[in-house]
């Protein structure tokens, strides 16, 4: 026998595993290998980052992952199989011809967090070999277990953010503590657990809790993924409630084979370009108000963002990215002077026992992708108080800022745009609405759709022998009893003109219309 696969395929797993405890990390580096799930942009279908996923622990009689972790904790060698598994991810992720603009996604077991320090610097040495900034690294916190439980938990997040790695929680809605998390940390990434996405779309409830969680990341900073997904209904609908980035087999499955993975998927493009039409008014009014701020990066020297104020004095925060150009927040002139003002303030923040980076004085800002419509970014900035501004992304990326005025401004121009195409008697939406509803429900999604055509009987003899007056006054009444009846988010009303309505309804039965 000349290599250990071929001995692990002779030998029965459950012999195997009788004898792995003293040789887990040995038997593990002949068998296990690191799979590759793509984690997409939502509006574009172009990969965004891999999740690294462990595979072929079976070989060696372990059913899932998680009995080999758990094999190998027990056996005191669970840091040095993650450390094993961590550097083969990195050595594949720096194969790709895109890693330089991609994210490698890596669980963090909960029982490696007192061992911090080790692992961090083990991973640190393998990126500088690779050539790879540390933000291209994001590490998922796992809820198996109450990670904030840990003493050594709030030191090991604040050297991760420091190093520029950046942080995602893993299995939110299902574990430990994850509001918590969310609450005490500035983590970048909130992985919504698979349970409330299978059939989203046929479950109100859901949508419900998805469109709040979204909200509230989005106002904290904080990017939301959908893993998960296995259909083009819970996609369709998890990118309309505002989930940036998806994972899941309808996108594509796990692989080990690096020449499987692509770098978009044209499925999901086609499905994102009526999102994108169908926004094409917000986007565009959104756009004229962008302020395009310099911006300053997370391992840029603190000289250099001193030289930044001087050079723009009437300025009182800038956009932080990391190298990747993501935003990470920003950095405000009020947390840098007691360094301007007081003597010798910038030495100090030279000084090797005092050293401070720009990351340690990172402030995280509410941050959203410029396909969103202009009412959710101000709801997103009014739950966000004393925010300085909105960041904002396009295809995940620093495209600028808006601040409160601007999104005043956008909502105004809107408002008078919409005004433009509205019936003056019953102040509903006209034609060209009418029609664009039509069209954009028509093509989303699997759900069943209504649309009714509504018209007066004998309207014009009514007219005729009681007079426009209280014609008019006939159609304002329809008007209001439809909004009675129709008033929820997915219900749209409509007047054709005269005495001539529309109605459209998505996701009721035929039993409940009647």
């Amino acid at each position: 026998m000349t290599s250990g696969t071929s001995l692990a395929a002779t030998v029965e797993p459950s012999v195997l595993r009788r004898y792995a405890s003293d040789q887990i990390v040995t038997l593990a580096k002949l068998v296990v290998e690191n799979a590759f799930q793509p984690i997409v942009e939502a509006g574009t279908g172009t990969v965004f980052g891999y999740e690294s996923l462990m595979r072929g622990q079976e070989r060696i009689g372990f059913d899932t992952p998680v009995d080999i972790l758990d094999e190998a904790y027990q056996a005191g060698q669970l840091l040095q199989l993650e450390q094993m598994l961590a550097s083969r991810a990195l050595a594949k992720f720096a194969t790709l011809s895109n890693f330089s603009t991609s994210t490698l996604f890596l669980n963090l077991d909960v029982r490696l967090i007192p061992h911090g320090e080790r692992l961090v610097e083990s991973l640190l040495q393998h990126l500088r070999k690779a050539n790879i900034p540390p933000s291209s690294v994001c590490f998922e916190f796992s809820e198996r277990f109450d990670n904030t439980s840990v003493p050594e938990f709030a030191a090991l997040v604040s050297k991760l953010r420091k190093a520029g790695f950046k942080l995602a929680i893993d299995d939110f809605g299902v574990g430990h503590g994850e509001m918590k998390l969310l609450c005490d940390y500035a983590v970048d990434y909130l992985k919504i657990d698979r349970h409330f996405v299978a059939e989203i779309d046929r479950s109100p409830r859901k949508r419900h809790l998805l469109k709040s969680i979204v909200n509230i990341a989005h106002v904290l900073g904080t990017r939301v993924i959908a893993e998960g997904i296995e259909t083009e209904a819970e996609f369709i609908a998890c990118r309309e409630y505002g989930v940036d980035l998806v994972q899941g087999w309808f996108i594509s499955r796990p692989t080990t084979h690096m020449s499987e993975l692509a770098p978009s998927f044209p499925h999901l493009q086609e499905l994102g370009k009526t999102k994108r039409g169908s926004q094409s008014l917000d986007e565009i009014l959104i756009r004229k108000q962008i302020e395009l701020l310099p911006t300053v990066y997370e391992n840029d020297s603190i000289d250099s963002v001193f030289e930044l104020f001087r050079r723009n004095p009437r300025q009182a925060f800038f956009p932080v990215l990391n190298a990747n150009s993501e935003p990470r927040g920003i950095i405000h002139e009020q947390h840098l002077k007691e360094y301007i003002y007081q003597p010798f303030g910038r030495d100090l923040l030279k000084n090797k026992m005092y050293e401070r980076s720009i990351s340690h004085f990172v402030e995280m800002a509410p941050i959203v992708g410029l396909d969103s419509d202009a009412e959710q970014l101000m709801a997103i900035f009014a739950n966000m108080e004393g925010s300085n501004c909105l960041i904002l992304t396009d295809n995940m990326r620093y495209a600028g800022v808006v601040s409160a005025a601007s999104l005043i401004k956008v909502i105004n121009e809107k408002q008078l745009k919409t005004a433009q195409d509205q019936n003056p008697l019953t102040g509903l939406p006209g034609n060209r609405a009418i029609r664009d509803f039509m069209r954009q429900s028509g093509r989303d999604g699997d759900e069943v759709r209504h649309f009714c055509y509504c018209d007066f009987d004998n309207f014009k003899p009514f007219n005729d022998a009681y007079g426009f007056h209280l014609g008019d006054h006939a159609i304002s009444l329809f008007a209001a009893l439809m909004r009675r009846y129709f008033f929820a988010e997915r219900h749209f009303l409509g007047h054709v003109g005269g005495d001539d309505f529309f109605v459209g309804v998505v996701g009721w039965t035929q039993e409940e219309l009647s």
